[in-house]
């Protein structure tokens, strides 16, 4: 036995802190805390505090209102140790009876969570009235070192507040000495809490207690298959009290065991002794038991932790319900980005080739460039003149500004009618997301980082990455270029002329922006001309032959990529400023919350519920 109980032991303190992290994760499903389900309660009041503890058992005397739970109480106490009254409803708090020693080396308050525990002074203490969950308790060498006895407030009590002490008091009981009447077994309240008690598999002793007898022998079994009939409870123990209001103050009230169901007719008369048949009473079979429901509690379908899980995946279901509403409204979407100007494009390539270079193909080319720029210096000096608002990169940034700002509008059209659908996740979020000057906040952020942006840095950056990919991937093309590029060189003073005019000779750099609209234009968008009849393309300073025709597709294949990719890089900046300040973390959550059920906390609980469902059946 004590190797299962520390195998449910291990199992608990894991799955406590499983369910710790999941209720963690789930902090923005809006479900109800998990301190108004029943299954906690019994998890933090029953479970937890009690498993593992098997050398005593915790006894309640329950009941309803005037039916002589204190009297019950003090017999099995050994002394007239609770008040006992005629009146209704006379206890209001617990009382609890530990044997001599327990408070010193038991932790009392983790045994009874809720109440609030103080020294018992005198019996009437638990007669007044207070707000409080006060529990009184008191040491007593009558009892044996494995019981502790608890009195408790009435279950069919007027006061509410009692209904919710006796409901603490029975999910930390092991044993429910339940005290019957003629009177009181079939009283509404009093069956519900005991149906509570048989859900939980609670080890339960009935006595009817103001019996007249022999009067009430043939009556008694027809009240208990009533009870049961009700409740569920199938008692463990049986017992019949007479009533006898003297012997009961006296503390010498007789206890008649009866079993049920009845066999045959009734001949032992004999008093029974209830402290002692409590006291020997196998303790480790009552332990497995409460444990055994106690943990079928937590593992039910519906009531128990599957049933929390089984929530949590609804709530999922509705996250990805929005997350696919939001997908298909394409919130972010542009019609056409503008594209880059070939020539900027074609410069940076062109920069990146001539980094490439080395040798003698390096100082050939190198020296026809400086020619060119002492040519064309005057050129360079307009140029300087000139605005910067005239450059291509300024121009392309205006597009790209006013293309963003319709892109903008869009999207708050789009968010603006996703919140009048009446979605009950979108929409509370979308209204926070859309509220006061969110727009014009928006398009100043916007404006602001996008006005930052260094699109040459960024260019540059691309054709880098891209280029250099092009020649771990492709070694033999880029091999054959810098063959070209070699032969170039050296044919560079024959053809000079005919490629000063069409910008990719020794001042093509500098005339490159005014031609490349024109004479730069061709198959690749770069350079193309007739010169002696031969086909000629240029890609920075190097001549391809109709030779290498086919290479040339491939450049134009890989030049497109160079503005596609620019192109989704830019796009890809518009998504990740509105990431940042319009939609935040809210496509994540809605993603993250939809997989709720994959997540590893949720997992998690699940697998510990079903290694729980185990050790409870081997405990059967």
């Amino acid at each position: 036995m004590n190797s299962r109980f520390q195998h449910c032991s291990d199992v608990i303190v894991r799955l406590t802190e499983a369910i710790d992290a999941l209720e963690r994760r789930i902090a923005s499903f809006e479900l109800p805390p998990l301190k108004d389900r029943e299954w906690f309660e019994l998890l933090q009041e029953k479970v937890r505090p009690q498993l593992g503890k098997d050398s005593f058992l915790i006894v309640a005397v329950v009941g309803g209102t005037n039916i002589g739970k204190s009297v019950l109480f003090n017999h099995i106490a050994g002394g007239r140790l609770s008040a006992t009254s005629p009146m209704a409803s006379g206890t209001k708090h617990p009382t609890v009876l530990f044997p001599t020693g327990f408070e010193g080396s038991h932790n009392i308050e983790e045994l009874f969570p809720g109440f609030e525990l103080l020294p018992w002074a005198d019996a009437d203490q638990a007669l007044r009235e207070d707000d409080r969950h006060l529990l009184f308790w008191r040491e007593s060498e009558s009892l044996p070192s494995n019981l502790v006895v608890l009195d408790t407030p009435d279950v069919d009590s007027v006061a509410e507040v009692n209904w919710e002490r006796a409901d603490k008091i029975r999910r930390s009981a092991d044993v429910l000495v339940a005290v019957l009447t003629q009177q009181k077994y079939n009283d509404a309240a009093v069956k519900q809490f005991f149906r509570k008690a048989s859900q939980e598999s609670k080890f339960v002793i009935v006595v009817f207690n103001q019996v007249l007898l022999p009067d009430d022998e043939e009556y008694w079994p027809l009240w208990m298959q009533t009870f049961h009939e009700e409740t569920k409870i199938h008692p463990r123990l049986l017992y019949l009290a007479p009533n006898d209001r003297r012997a009961a103050e006296e503390n010498v009230l007789p206890f008649y065991e009866r079993s049920w169901p009845q066999e045959g007719s009734v001949s032992d008369s004999t008093s029974r002794d209830l402290l002692k048949d409590l006291s020997e009473l196998r303790f480790s079979e009552i332990k497995v038991q409460t444990l055994q429901g106690a943990l079928q509690s937590l593992c039910d379908i519906e009531r128990g932790i599957p049933g929390w899980l089984n929530e949590i995946g609804r709530r999922g279901s509705d996250y990805e319900a929005a997350l696919e509403l939001m997908s298909s409204q394409r919130l972010v979407e542009v019609d056409h980005w503008p594209t880059l100007p070939n020539a900027v494009m074609i410069r940076k390539i062109r920069e990146w080739w001539s980094e490439q270079r080395e040798g003698w193909s390096a100082k050939v080319h190198g020296f026809y460039n400086k020619l060119g720029a002492v040519v064309t210096y005057p050129i360079h000096m307009l140029q300087e003149k000139k605005s910067p608002e005239d450059s291509p990169i300024y121009q392309y940034k205006v597009r790209e500004w006013e293309t963003i700002l319709q892109a903008l509008d869009k999207t708050f059209e789009k968010l603006t009618w996703l919140r009048d659908l009446g979605n009950p996740l979108l929409s509370p979020r979308l209204t926070t997301l859309l509220s006061g000057n969110a727009r014009h906040d928006l398009i100043e952020k916007v404006r602001a980082e996008h006005a930052s942006v260094d699109l040459e840095t960024e260019l540059s950056a691309l054709v880098q990455e891209q280029l250099a990919r092009f020649r771990t991937e492709s070694p033999q093309s880029y091999r054959l270029f810098r063959r070209i590029d070699s032969v170039a060189a050296a044919a560079r003073p024959a053809v000079s002329v005919a490629l000063f005019m069409t910008g990719a000779g020794p001042v093509g750099n500098a005339l490159f922006p005014a031609v490349a609209d024109s004479a730069m234009q061709g198959a690749l968008h770069i350079a193309g001309d007739a010169v002696g009849g031969t086909v000629m393309t240029a890609v920075g300073d190097k001549v391809l032959t109709e030779g290498a025709s086919t290479s040339a597709g491939y450049l134009e294949a890989r030049f497109r990529q160079l503005h596609s990719q620019f192109t989704k890089q830019r796009a890809g900046w518009l998504a990740q400023e509105l990431e940042k300040h319009l939609f935040g973390t809210l496509p994540n959550e809605l993603a993250a919350s939809s997989q709720i059920s994959q997540c590893p906390e949720f997992q998690r609980v699940d697998q510990l519920v079903e290694e729980l469902r185990r050790v409870a059946t081997e405990q059967s």
